[in-house]
């Protein structure tokens, strides 16, 4: 009974969807092409290179201890030195290794927190984009009655046919023929 049902209610989607009207739309295409892309990329690299600069100058504050140690390390060898300046030296390479044990979680914590913002960022950003995409797509669907519009890329099979996205891509003043990230093979 549950086998004939299932049948049934294909056969009721199927006569159904002779009257829809299906399209398909290549969404990273679009969101290569979109205005925003750019200055979306753009912002990502100055931001990425903000980041680097900073991590950056936690490492020259290492480097900085590093050089000191071995200076201090260098002067350790001197048989020249009396016991206390020994003894001041080592207390002296202490503090600095508990310095460098302090920048390398500096950097450590740093690093993280730049990547973790640099992908929300970049989160965000995708999803401004995504959202505006949405909309656009939703107007044209509504406006050339379309029931359904995919995301080709989610199907493992469309026919080109059902594609909208040269309509999108005019929409957005993009030539398609000339449209970033365009599969030429295709």
């Amino acid at each position: 009974m549950k086998k004939l049902m299932f049948v049934m209610t294909m056969l009721a989607a199927m006569a159904a969807s002779a009257e829809m009207k299906f399209g398909t739309v290549d969404l990273m295409l679009l969101v290569r092409n979109h205005p925003n892309y750019e200055s979306n990329r753009t912002l990502l690299r100055s931001t990425d290179k903000d980041y680097q600069k900073r991590v950056n100058a936690i490492k020259a504050d290492g480097d900085a201890l590093q050089e000191e140690g071995k200076k201090l390390a260098d002067q350790m060898r001197n048989p020249m030195l009396t016991a206390k300046a020994k003894s001041d030296i080592e207390n002296q390479l202490m503090e600095i290794q508990k310095k460098l044990i302090g920048v390398e979680q500096r950097y450590k914590s740093e690093a993280m927190r730049c990547q973790k913002d640099l992908q929300d960022l970049e989160s965000r950003l995708l999803k401004t984009t995504t959202d505006d995409l949405r909309k656009r797509i939703v107007k044209y669907a509504e406006d050339n009655g379309y029931d359904f519009i995919f995301d080709a890329n989610a199907a493992p099979f469309a026919k080109e046919s059902f594609s909208v996205t040269d309509d999108l891509l005019k929409a957005m003043g993009v030539d398609p023929a000339n449209a970033k990230g365009r599969d030429e093979s295709k």
